[in-house]
């Protein structure tokens, strides 16, 4: 079963408690260079996780490099994460590390339509709910929080938090969506537009 189809997932949770994280500090650009989606987790916070260029020594005080959360799959972030660049590198590498799930109190709008394509879910919380999860994150290292889709609930040990996600969006992770998944849903209806539009105006068919 494909991982970034999901309704509710369990996971292993991270915080990286910074503001305004755009998306070359996700993903630097000099790492776009992939022709398909993988690949790119890799150099995911690149700058802050490895203490080379190359990408080869790992940065021992970077959160993804310690062993309780080097399998994280939801991350607790600042508020506006994914503003800068609107390239969709900065969703793919996310995914193809294995995030599934973001919690932060805001996020940058063209950032929000590229990770829902990708199998990630944003969930807006209350900052005070931020600061909760990132305390209680710190005090039960390694341990993982719960992200409902069905119900909208995020559980995190005995507290639980509610959010909301448009229905677009759930349904593109749900079903694993993307832009050409959701034009070919209406195949037939495209097909009889253009079946029509050849009889009544044959004149604009283009030969090639």
């Amino acid at each position: 079963m494909n991982p970034k189809i999901w309704t509710i997932h369990n996971g292993v949770a991270i915080s990286i408690p910074r503001e305004d994280i755009d998306t070359d500090q996700i993903l630097p650009k000099q790492f776009m260079k992939l022709i398909d989606k993988n690949g790119f987790g890799k150099h995911l916070f690149h700058d802050w996780r490895y203490s080379d260029l190359e990408g080869n020594i790992p940065n021992p005080e970077f959160i993804l490099n310690q062993e309780k959360f080097k399998n994280a799959s939801v991350l607790i972030a600042g508020k506006n994460f994914g503003c800068g660049s609107s390239r969709e590198h900065a969703p793919w590498a996310l995914s193809d590390f294995g995030f599934r799930a973001i919690l932060a109190p805001s996020f940058a709008d063209i950032f929000s339509i590229n990770s829902a394509k990708n199998g990630i879910a944003l969930v807006r919380l209350k900052e005070e709910e931020i600061s909760y999860l990132n305390e209680w994150v710190s005090k039960n290292p390694g341990s993982s929080i719960r992200v409902d889709l069905e119900n909208f609930e995020v559980q995190a040990g005995d507290r639980t938090f509610n959010f909301h996600l448009d229905t677009a969006s759930v349904n593109r992770i749900r079903n694993g969506w993307d832009d050409i998944d959701i034009t070919l849903k209406n195949a037939k209806e495209i097909l009889d537009f253009e079946q029509k539009c050849k009889a009544e105006k044959p004149f604009l068919e283009v030969h090639w």
